[in-house]
């Protein structure tokens, strides 16, 4: 595995792959099995993979704190070197954003609900910084989660609008034993928050299993979910949501394949998100 610091050296890397199908995996790194299910199926479908691993600040707001957001570089490196991954980049905040940078990527009408209520500006970041990787590394796949399904669809609008040449691949929630959906930010839960926390993959199984039953009616899906989540003191709600896949605006009943049902806690000081989507998510 090549690891590149720098996007010069990137550059040396990727033209020793011409002719090549190189696939992407951007990440914030403190890699988990969710991560690695995507750098497989990476591996599966390209010549070339390459992970990147940046704790992006333009996705981080002024009540976010950065400097909290867990890091470890090197196991890491050692994970994705068990995956034969072929090059890694970490580049450094001046990398990415030079001083003076001014040039800035939004995707209006996405970025502003769900997640984007409660942390302005961070699609913004998430468009930017995603731009910067399709257009350094030219893959001709990129491959991202299903758990951050609103910046799937961010991304995806952003592909079309600018006719980037990269199909994507959204990939299924990867979870743990307990039914939590990976993410790095577990790590920050305390024992008994991460108790708390399955309140959340219980109130999208809840919904599910009544979508199942035959429910579609929006306001009852919500109803049972916030019912579910009551139960738990330690949960702060930030949104319960059902919305159309094409452009997140409220969604009235259940159509499968494009309906989003999500919805987004804090537990202390840690905010989680999860979803699903009946019928499934196609790209």
């Amino acid at each position: 595995m090549r690891t590149c610091r720098g996007i010069a050296s990137l550059r040396r890397a990727l033209a020793a792959c011409a002719g090549k199908q190189v696939g992407l995996v951007p990440t914030m790194g403190f890699l988990h099995e969710g991560h690695l299910s995507l750098v497989r199926a990476c591996r599966r479908e390209c010549d070339v993979t390459v992970v990147s691993i940046f704790v992006n600040p333009a996705q981080f707001g002024p009540s976010e704190d950065l400097r909290r957001y867990p890091r470890d570089e090197r196991r890491d490196s050692a994970l994705l070197r068990q995956e034969q991954v072929d090059v890694l980049f970490v580049p450094g905040e001046n990398e990415m954003y030079p001083s003076p940078y001014r040039t800035w990527v939004d995707v209006t009408g996405l970025d502003s609900k769900l997640c984007g209520r409660s942390r302005p500006g961070h699609f913004r970041g998430v468009a930017t910084v995603v731009l910067k990787l399709l257009h350094l590394m030219r893959p001709q796949r990129a491959y991202f989660g299903q758990k951050d399904a609103q910046q799937a669809l961010l991304i995806r609008q952003l592909v079309r609008d600018l006719n980037l040449p990269v199909t994507l691949r959204i990939l299924p929630i990867v979870r743990d034993s307990d039914g939590l959906a990976l993410s790095s930010r577990n790590v920050l839960l305390s024992a008994r928050e991460r108790r708390a926390a399955l309140a959340l993959p219980r109130c999208l199984r809840r919904a599910s299993g009544l979508v199942e039953a035959g429910e579609t009616n929006a306001r009852a899906l919500r109803a049972a979910m916030a019912a579910e989540i009551a139960r738990e003191p330690l949960l702060t709600i930030d949104y319960i949501a059902i919305v159309r896949l094409d452009d997140l605006e409220d969604a009235a009943e259940i159509a499968a394949g494009n309906t989003l049902v999500a919805a987004a806690v804090r537990v202390g000081r840690t905010r989680l998100i999860d979803n699903f989507i009946p019928g499934g998510m196609s790209c």
